[in-house]
């Protein structure tokens, strides 16, 4: 048995998914017939620490020449465990705690020959509680659920009261207008009970089922977007909060076991524009959360379903551009918090920003950028502190993938259109015929783990990789880098199993073979369209790193040559970066080539 809800998008109110009441003053989106819908991502910390930045600088820049819509994450908290959906999780997982009794963990007080207490005698509506509704029983009530004590209050109390007045104090911050302050604290409050009834129902039944874990993070896209919205029409904007946890009708004709494929998405992608589209000239702020799905959102897609969302909606719509807005100014060349001469990349392909997210930088998900390139839509990464900067372009046009790092970011025109694009392709071209070739970029993921696995049958190696792959696989692990031969095999994944879990894992592996740990790595990754034909690229990379005294424990060159991977001592992963960035990323003016650093193609 599992908890369901109803959709709070019935409830009516200007907050709601219900047209608001629009003051004649209020400022909406363009009504020119010509305008393109631009599609406005803002992630956690950007709706957290500035919503009325977003208002006042960002939206309201936009919506005379676009019609804007705006998809949220989830608030974030001043630590990442203050997190709305971390703070989420911990409340449902905190729920399924059995509570102590007065005599003892789940001992009954005064119980009879069946060990009843009197408070057990109160037995629970039959039906979950609708969103914004309490069970007859709770703390407002004064009755609790059965075997619960009133004078033992559930751990999960304290987390919602955490998240309640989290969003109650941005509220307070960032609303002034008094009236639409008193309905968005009514709109808090009423989603924060509807979480407390929902969790003690599912405490009631002990279960809360994958597709229960989804409505219950689902709260938090909710709660910044009615935030957001309150804000936006704060700063004199026409906004509507839009809820698209029902949007997915035909999530029921699916089973559980379903894998949501192509045209799951393409069906979602259009019912979401459509939604969107009856919002008129209203800015749309739309929630991340887009409801049940086959086998759990969470599962399918994991917590970053958000930008999903938004590349869908982009699609759905048939946008000019998808914004992507982060704190940092766009994509750079390295880290900038520790490369202090990295550059900013005006314009990147998708492949290269693939490659650059799968090994440690935070881009765009891939599976996320596909469903926006396959439609020729343009992703632009920007700065919510500053909304001015020309950001980095991920462009679908494979004729502008040789686009190289420029210094002069600021010149590109805003808002985005097929012109500014057109001068970035070329912009780009032109600086390929004036420059060679060089990588875009160059990354680390640190915390790496590195398994060496040596055969223990020289002579017979038939079954020694199925044995091992199918190892990985029993217990979960992606491998990052893979290197092997006949009889040995290397292999780079994330630090990140429990101490239990990889003891398990290696006594089965040790089945295979002889094993090696190697614990505090680090993956270095030189990133680039078309690496094969930049000659000797490879020589100076691992000159840079022997002459600098960086151990490389093995090397891997992945089958699209689009980058060149080693992994090394995490203790020289900033070291590495930084000299990798300055004998391989310079600037094509100063790219000459020191004696010291002369590298034949001999090489490699």
């Amino acid at each position: 048995m599992s908890v369901s809800s109803s959709s709070s998008s019935s409830r009516a109110s200007s907050l709601s998914s219900s047209p608001p009441r629009t003051p004649p003053n209020l400022h909406q989106n363009s009504i020119d017939p010509s305008s393109k819908w631009l599609v406005q991502k803002f992630g956690g910390t950007s709706v957290g620490k500035f919503p009325v930045n977003i208002a006042r600088d960002i939206v309201s820049n936009y919506i005379d020449s676009n019609k804007v819509a705006i998809v949220c994450s989830a608030r974030s908290g001043s630590t990442k465990a203050l997190g709305t959906t971390n703070l989420l999780l911990r409340a449902a997982s905190e729920a399924l705690r059995r509570p102590k009794t007065q005599s003892g963990y789940n001992t009954p007080v005064n119980g009879g020959i069946f060990g009843r207490t009197d408070e057990g005698s109160q037995s629970p509506p039959p039906t979950s509680p609708r969103p914004g509704e309490a069970y007859p029983w709770g703390p407002a009530s004064g009755m609790t659920p059965l075997n619960q004590h009133a004078d033992n209050i559930p751990v999960f109390h304290a987390t919602v009261d955490l998240i309640r007045e989290e969003h109650f104090k941005a509220a307070r911050e960032a609303v002034k207008d008094a009236g639409i302050l008193q309905e968005l604290e009514a709109e808090i409050e009423r989603d924060v009970e509807w979480l407390r009834s929902f969790l003690y129902a599912s405490q009631v039944i002990d279960e809360i089922s994958p597709r229960s874990k989804d409505t219950i993070v689902g709260l938090g896209e909710r709660l910044a977007c009615k935030i957001m919205t309150a804000v936006l029409r704060d700063h004199g904007i026409d906004a509507e909060y839009v809820s698209l946890e029902n949007i997915v009708p035909f999530a029921d004709d699916l089973d559980d076991d379903s894998s949501l494929d192509q045209e799951f998405y393409d069906n979602l992608s259009k019912t979401v524009g459509e939604r969107i589209k009856q919002c008129g000239s209203r800015v749309p702020v739309v929630t991340g959360f887009f409801g049940p799905v086959p086998g759990s959102l969470l599962r399918q897609v994991g917590r970053g379903y958000t930008d999903l969302l938004s590349a869908l909606l982009a699609v759905g719509l048939e946008a000019a551009e998808l914004q992507i807005w982060k704190e940092v100014d766009g994509i750079f060349t390295a880290d900038p918090r520790k490369v202090p001469t990295a550059r900013l990349i005006s314009m990147i392909s998708p492949a290269e920003a693939a490659e650059l997210t799968y090994y440690g930088s935070e881009v765009v998900h891939p599976f996320t950028m596909e469903q926006a390139i396959r439609q020729k839509i343009p992703i632009r990464i920007k700065n919510v502190e500053n909304p001015r900067g020309g950001g980095t372009v991920i462009h679908p046009d494979p004729e502008s993938e040789t686009a190289q790092p420029e210094d002069d970011v600021d010149s590109v025109p805003e808002p985005a259109s097929p012109l500014a694009l057109a001068m970035l392709s070329a912009r780009a071209a032109q600086g390929s015929k004036q420059h060679p070739r060089h990588p875009t970029a160059v990354t680390i993921k640190e915390h790496i783990l590195v398994l060496n696995i040596n055969s223990n049958r020289k002579s017979v190696s038939h079954g020694f990789l199925a044995g091992i792959f199918s190892t990985l696989d029993r217990f979960g692990v992606v491998v990052d880098l893979i290197s092997t031969s006949e009889v040995h095999v290397s292999m780079a994944i994330e630090d990140g199993l429990s101490k239990k879990i990889l003891e398990r894992l290696l006594r089965d592996l040790q089945k295979s073979g002889t094993v090696s740990v190697h614990h505090d790595m680090a993956i270095l990754s030189l990133v680039g369209k078309h690496m094969h034909n930049m000659i000797g690229i490879a020589g100076r990379m691992f000159t840079t790193l022997a002459q600098g005294k960086v151990n490389i424990e093995m090397i891997s060159q992945g089958a699209s040559e689009i980058n060149i991977s080693c992994v090394i001592e995490g203790q020289d992963a900033v070291k590495a970066l930084n000299l990798i960035h300055q004998s391989c990323l310079q600037l094509p003016d100063s790219f000459a080539t020191s004696k010291s650093m002369a590298v034949g193609p001999w090489l490699f």
